[in-house]
C-alpha cells in the first residue's frame, strides 16, 4: 500500500494510502481532472479542529474530486454502503449520492446496502443484504433517518472484514460519526495485514459537529434549523405564564454546537448551557439567582440546554452505552427540580415548560443546505473510491473539499472553545453572566 500527496507537520500526516497505481483511464469525459499533487494549503481555526498541533499550523491537504487515471477497472467493481450510530438529518441523501454516481458515472457492478449498521455484516444477527439501484434510491433524500437502518456498538474487524471477502467487495463506504471512523480505521488495518485491495472511504456523519477536521458535520445546518423552531416554541409558552420559564434540551453529549448555533439564530435564548462550559446552580454567580434576577425584571426566561451539559452536577452511573459513550444523568430533570425548590422557598410563582424535540430533530429530512452538501459528499467519495484511496474521510475544510486521513480524525472528538470570540457573541446574545466560578455544587443525591 502506498501514500499520495500530503504531508507531514507537528506529527499531523495528511498523505492519503492507496490501494495501488491507478493506471486505468477514468470513463467520465471531463475538461479538467484533480491530479494526486493538487493540494491546499489550510491554517484550521479552533472551530475546525480542536488539535493542538493544528493550531495556527498550515496544513497540505489532498483535494478530492475526479481523477484522470483511476485504479479500479470501475464495470467490474463491487461497492457496499452501511451506516451507523445515531439519525441525522442527510444520511439518506448521502446514499443516493453515492448510488447515483457510482452507477451513472462509473457504472459500477453492483453497489450493495448493509442493513442496521455494521451488525450487518456478522452473521449471527440475519440482517439482509440489499442490492442498492438507481430506481430504488431515487426517492430516498424525501425520508429522514437511514433506509438501510442503523445500529451502535462495535463489532470485530476480522469478522467484517471476512464478510467484504465473502462477499467480494472492493469497496466500502462508512457513514457515521466519532466511533465508526474509529471502527473504520480498525478495518483499514485488518485489510492491511491480510494484504487485501479493499478500499475503505469515510463520510463523516455527526448531528452534534464534533469530529475534528470538518468545518461542520452534514444535517447540522438542519438541526439548528430545527431547533430554533423548538426555542421559539419555548419564548411563546414562556411569554404566556407569569413567571413563564421555557427550557429547551437539545443534542450535544459532549459538544454544545447546536446549542450555541441555535442561540446565535435566534435571541429569544436568555441562557444556554453546554458540556465545555460547567456552570453553578448556586451562589450568587449561579443559574438560580441570575435566573431569579431575569424573572423579576422580565418575568420570563427561556433556558437551552445541552443534553451533556452540567454533568459534573449530578452523580454519574458509570455505565456506558452500546457505542462505549458515558451514559448521562438527566440534567434537565435535575434543573427542573432545583428551579421549583428555589422559587417556592422565596414564595415566587415560577411556571417551567419543558421542550425536548431531540428525535424529532434527528430524524427529519436534510434542509436545502444540507442536501446540496450531503451531494458533493456522495460523489466525492466515490471519486475517491474509484481512485484507489482509502483510508480517509471526505471533508468540507473553509469550502473546499479534501481527504483527510482516519487518523487525524480519530485523534480526539472536536469541542467548542469557550475562550473564543464564537462563545463570545454566544454569550453577548444571551446576556447572561458568568456561572462557572464559585457558588455551590447542587450535586443530586
Amino acid at each position: 500500500m502506498s501514500k499520495t500527496a500530503g504531508g507531514k507537520k507537528n506529527g499531523l500526516d495528511t498523505t492519503i494510502p492507496t490501494l495501488g497505481p491507478a493506471k486505468i483511464p477514468s470513463p467520465l469525459n471531463l475538461d479538467r481532472y484533480i491530479d494526486d499533487s493538487d493540494t491546499i494549503d489550510l491554517t484550521l481555526s479552533e472551530e475546525e479542529a480542536d488539535v493542538p498541533e493544528a493550531q495556527g499550523q498550515s496544513l497540505k491537504f489532498e483535494m478530492a474530486g475526479p481523477r484522470e487515471k483511476i485504479y479500479f477497472d470501475s464495470g467490474k467493481v463491487k461497492c457496499a454502503i452501511v451506516t451507523c450510530g445515531g439519525l441525522c438529518p442527510g444520511i439518506n441523501d448521502v446514499i443516493r449520492a453515492i448510488v447515483m454516481d457510482a452507477h451513472h458515472h462509473y457504472h459500477v457492478a453492483s453497489m450493495l446496502g448493509v442493513r442496521y449498521g455494521l451488525q450487518g455484516f456478522i452473521p449471527k444477527y440475519g440482517h439482509d443484504i440489499v442490492e442498492l439501484t438507481p430506481q430504488n434510491v431515487s426517492n430516498f433524500h424525501v425520508f429522514g433517518g437511514t433506509e438501510l437502518g442503523s445500529s451502535r456498538g462495535p463489532q470485530a474487524p476480522d469478522e467484517v472484514v471476512d464478510a467484504l471477502e465473502r462477499m467480494n467487495v472492493n469497496v466500502l463506504f462508512m457513514i457515521g460519526g466519532d466511533g465508526t471512523m474509529r471502527a473504520a480505521a480498525r478495518i483499514v488495518d485488518e485489510i492491511q495485514k491480510r494484504n487485501s485491495r479493499i478500499g475503505v472511504i469515510g463520510i463523516p456523519k455527526t448531528i452534534d459537529n464534533d469530529i475534528n477536521f470538518v468545518s461542520s458535520s452534514f444535517g447540522f445546518d438542519t438541526a439548528v434549523e430545527k431547533a430554533t423552531e423548538a426555542i421559539a416554541c419555548a419564548h411563546v409558552e414562556a411569554t404566556g405564564a407569569y413567571n413563564g420559564i421555557g427550557m429547551v434540551k437539545l443534542m450535544g453529549r459532549e459538544s454544545g454546537f447546536i446549542a450555541a448555533q441555535a442561540t446565535l439564530a435566534l435571541k429569544e435564548v436568555n441562557f444556554v448551557l453546554i458540556p465545555e462550559n460547567p456552570f453553578q446552580i448556586d451562589g450568587p454567580d449561579g443559574l438560580l439567582d441570575q435566573l431569579e434576577k431575569r424573572l423579576r425584571s422580565r418575568h420570563h426566561a427561556v433556558i437551552v440546554v445541552a443534553e451533556g451539559a452540567g454533568q459534573h452536577l449530578c452523580d454519574a452511573s458509570g455505565r456506558t452505552d452500546a457505542s462505549g459513550n458515558p451514559v448521562l444523568c438527566d440534567i434537565c430533570a435535575m434543573l427542573i427540580s432545583r428551579i421549583k425548590e428555589h422559587f417556592k422557598a422565596r414564595n415566587l410563582e415560577a411556571n417551567i415548560k419543558f421542550i425536548d424535540p431531540s428525535y424529532i430533530i434527528r430524524s427529519v429530512p436534510a434542509n436545502a443546505n444540507d442536501r446540496v452538501y450531503c451531494g458533493f459528499l456522495g460523489q466525492n467519495a466515490v471519486h475517491a473510491a474509484m481512485a484507489g484511496k482509502t483510508g480517509l474521510v471526505i471533508s468540507r475544510l473553509q469550502s473546499r473539499f479534501v481527504h483527510v486521513p482516519l487518523e487525524m480524525v480519530t485523534m480526539k472528538r472536536k469541542k467548542l472553545n469557550t475562550d473564543s470570540g464564537y462563545w463570545r457573541a454566544v454569550i453577548e446574545s444571551t446576556g447572561q453572566e458568568s456561572m462557572n466560578h464559585g457558588g455551590g455544587s447542587g450535586t443530586i443525591d
